[in-house]
């Protein structure tokens, strides 16, 4: 089962792991309540290493990617990112992405990792 690039870091912190879409991930570390107050009163970080990536580049990239996702991706800062879905030809979701705006006409798309195939 394929790993987290950062998985021994999540092990020496004494991460609980589960099968996530087939990766083994972290879900939990001293407990729910323990994380919802550090979330809520300092930070949080979930590591996004399964997630499969394309990134899209050259003349039109932009105007293409904001023509496939329901957000208007156009919005995004430079080095920002934005969570937005990508939809069916019905308006269904089909999977949730975060979209990386790197620069004009320069975006990373990721994507869930059981999902890759589908995008």
């Amino acid at each position: 089962m394929p790993a987290s690039h950062l998985d021994s870091l999540h092990r020496e912190l004494g991460a609980r792991f589960v099968d996530f879409g087939g990766w083994s991930m972290p879900v939990q570390y001293e407990g729910v309540l323990a994380e919802h107050g550090a979330v809520r009163e300092t930070v949080g970080v979930f590591d996004v290493s399964h997630l499969g990536r394309v990134r899209v580049t050259g003349p039109g990239a932009t105007d293409l990617i904001g023509r496939l996702f329901c957000n208007d991706i156009t919005r995004i800062e430079p080095g920002r990112a934005q969570y937005t879905m990508l939809l069916n030809d019905r308006g269904g979701v089909v999977d949730d992405i975060i979209v990386w705006w790197l620069g004009e006409d320069d975006l990373i798309v990721a994507q869930c990792s059981s999902c890759h195939e589908d995008i």
